[in-house]
């Protein structure tokens, strides 16, 4: 098991970011692995599940554990049979806008090759217009 944490600055305001997170339809718009969101809420709610789509047909299970609205953060446990990787989120001002960072908790083989695409998601969640 492993814990590491990458971060992106960028120029979108830190509410846009924040809504970002907050409501899963939009994953799909700056989160480029991601390709379907299968969740019956319009925002994250602690103790509920859904599951995520990338390419080739892989799916995986979520199960939000926590949502701190003031603090902007949030936490999820995205699993596939007995492997999970525990994932916490947060956005706060930044130099340019905003600052959005995660936190992964998981198997070194499962964490490290997701860093460089958890990467590019998160400088897209900060850097695009909509």
């Amino acid at each position: 098991m492993i814990t590491t944490r990458v971060r992106a600055d960028g120029p979108v305001d830190v509410e846009v970011a924040w809504l970002r997170y907050l409501e899963p339809e939009r994953w799909t718009t700056w989160s480029p692995q991601l390709r379907r969101i299968e969740y019956d809420f319009g925002r994250l709610r602690p103790g509920t599940g859904g599951r995520v789509f990338g390419p080739l047909g892989l799916w995986l299970n979520f199960w939000i554990e926590d949502v701190d609205e003031d603090a902007r953060t949030w936490t999820w446990v995205v699993r596939r049979g007995p492997f999970s990787v525990v994932l916490q989120h947060g956005v706060e001002p930044g130099p340019r806008g905003s600052r959005t960072w995660l936190a992964l908790r998981g198997p070194a083989p499962l964490v490290l090759p997701y860093l460089p695409v958890a990467r590019i998601a998160l400088g897209r969640l900060v850097s695009l217009s909509d």
